[in-house]
C-alpha cells in the first residue's frame, strides 16, 4: 500500500507528557513530508490551537492539514482554504449551555484566538486528585487569549464547532450520562480526555472529516495512516487504511487499530512510521 498521508492526534500521541514533539519524531515526520507525504494534525484543539506545532512541522510549507474539533472543520495548514466545516446551529449550541448550567462543570467556547468564558475566577477543577487552573491549561495549550462575557448563551448567534466543558475527573465520570441524555441523534456528545467532556455536531468524527477532505487532495482513505490514543481517535483509527494505537491508548483505541506501537514517551510514532515506510 502507497502512504499519501500520516494523520496525527496530538495530546498523547504526537506530544509526549511534556507536551513537546521529540527530536526522533519530528525528524521522521519531516523526512515524510521531504517524501511527499501530506502531515496532518487531528485534535479537538481549534485551529488557532494548531498553528505553533504546525510550524514545527513546517505545515505550511508542505500543504499539511488542520483538522480541528474533532473533525468539525479542515483547513489547509498553508492558506487556511476551508476544506470542511460542519458546526452546531446557534439554537443547538444554547441549548447545551443551557443545559449545563446544572452541571458542576466550565463551558469555554473558542472564536479564532480567543476563549470565551463566562467568569475568569471560576477556574479550578481537580484533575487526579491535583488541583488544575483549567482555564489557564486551555489558553496556554492553544495560545488564545480569554475572553469574558456575563452569558455564554447570550453571546452565541452564531454556529459553533465546538462546547468544550471541563469538569473534575470524577465527576465527569459520575454525572456524564445525565450530561448527555438530552443531546441524543442531536449532538455528539464525548470524553476527550477524563476532565474534559464536549459536545460538536451530530455525527462528526475526525475520520469523517478526513474522508470529506483527503479526496480533494487525491488521496484515498486506503492511503492514510492515522495515529491515537484516545477515546475521540476511534473513528480515525478505523477508517485509515492503517490505524496506529499508541501504547499508552485507551482499549477502545487499541481494539479499533490495525497495530499497536510504542507510548508517546517511546517515539512511538517514529518507531511505526519505520516499519510502514520501509
Amino acid at each position: 500500500m502507497a502512504i499519501k498521508a500520516i494523520a496525527l492526534d496530538i495530546d498523547g500521541t504526537l506530544t509526549n507528557d511534556s507536551k513537546v514533539i521529540t527530536t526522533r519524531t519530528k525528524e521522521a515526520l519531516l523526512a515524510a513530508e521531504r517524501a511527499g507525504i501530506t502531515v496532518i494534525l487531528a485534535s479537538g484543539r481549534p485551529i488557532h490551537g494548531l498553528h505553533r506545532l504546525a510550524s514545527e512541522l513546517e505545515l505550511d510549507r508542505y500543504h499539511g492539514l488542520l483538522v480541528a474539533y474533532n473533525g468539525s472543520q479542515v483547513r489547509d495548514a498553508a492558506s487556511g482554504e476551508l476544506l470542511f466545516d460542519q458546526a452546531m446551529s446557534p439554537e443547538d449550541a444554547r441549548a447545551v449551555l443551557e443545559h449545563v448550567r446544572n452541571f458542576d462543570v466550565i463551558p469555554m467556547m473558542v472564536d479564532g484566538d480567543r476563549l470565551y468564558i463566562e467568569d475568569a475566577y471560576r477556574c479550578t477543577i481537580y484533575h487526579r486528585g491535583e488541583p488544575k487552573n483549567i482555564i489557564k491549561y486551555e489558553r496556554d495549550a492553544c495560545d488564545l487569549r480569554i475572553h469574558e462575557v456575563r452569558d455564554l448563551r447570550e453571546w452565541c448567534v452564531t454556529p459553533q464547532n465546538k462546547i468544550l466543558t471541563a469538569g473534575t475527573d470524577t465527576y465527569l465520570a459520575e454525572h456524564h450520562a445525565q450530561m448527555a441524555a438530552p443531546f441524543a441523534g442531536r449532538l455528539n456528545c464525548m470524553f476527550t480526555a477524563d476532565c474534559y467532556f464536549e459536545y460538536t455536531a451530530l455525527g462528526l468524527d475526525k475520520g469523517r472529516a478526513l474522508a470529506g477532505a483527503l479526496p480533494q487532495r487525491g488521496i484515498d482513505m486506503s492511503e492514510l495512516v492515522a495515529f491515537g490514543d484516545g477515546q475521540n481517535d476511534v473513528a480515525m483509527l478505523r477508517a485509515a487504511g492503517v490505524g496506529v494505537a499508541m501504547g499508552n491508548a485507551v482499549a477502545e483505541a487499541k481494539e479499533a487499530a490495525n497495530m499497536v506501537t510504542g507510548t508517546n514517551n517511546e517515539d512511538g510514532i517514529a518507531d511505526a512510521l519505520e516499519q510502514l515506510l520501509a
